[in-house]
């Protein structure tokens, strides 16, 4: 018996964003992904370090959301290969965030995924683009 469900929300500046869970009756956690392919705009030879500050950014937020729906507390998975990045080169780029639930809601309902979308584009366009100084893409090449 499939207990899990994802909803895709929509594409945002070419990144993929969707939400779900996995266990759908026992609402304890949702995840948000966020998915697109990257290319860095500029040589930067740390881009491990610049990764690493971007998550603590997003859980920083995170932290400070003030939403009635879940804790403060979260995990923050970004993941980019870090070793092959070049500026001639797409790299795959997956964003995972894990909320933890506080209040009980329904997960298909218009204001959970309202924001959601308010979470992702904010992540997308006052973090990930002006901190990783990286191009999205929908495609590899």
């Amino acid at each position: 018996m499939k207990k899990g469900k994802f909803i895709n929300v929509n594409t945002h500046n070419n990144v993929k964003i969707g939400y779900g869970t996995v266990d759908y009756k026992n609402l304890k956690t949702i995840y948000i992904k966020l998915n697109s392919w990257t290319q860095p705009t500029e040589e930067n030879y740390n881009f491990q370090k610049i990764i690493s500050k971007i998550s603590k950014v997003i859980k920083h937020h995170i932290f400070n959301l003030n939403c009635v729906y879940f804790k403060q507390e979260s995990i923050v998975d970004l993941d980019i290969k870090t070793s092959s990045i070049k500026t001639n080169k797409r790299s795959f780029m997956d964003l995972e965030i894990t909320l933890y639930v506080d209040k009980k809601f329904e997960l298909k309902s218009k204001e959970i995924k309202q924001l959601i979308i308010n979470l992702s584009q904010y992540i997308i366009d006052d973090i990930l683009t002006n901190e990783i100084l990286f191009n999205f893409h929908n495609k590899k090449k």
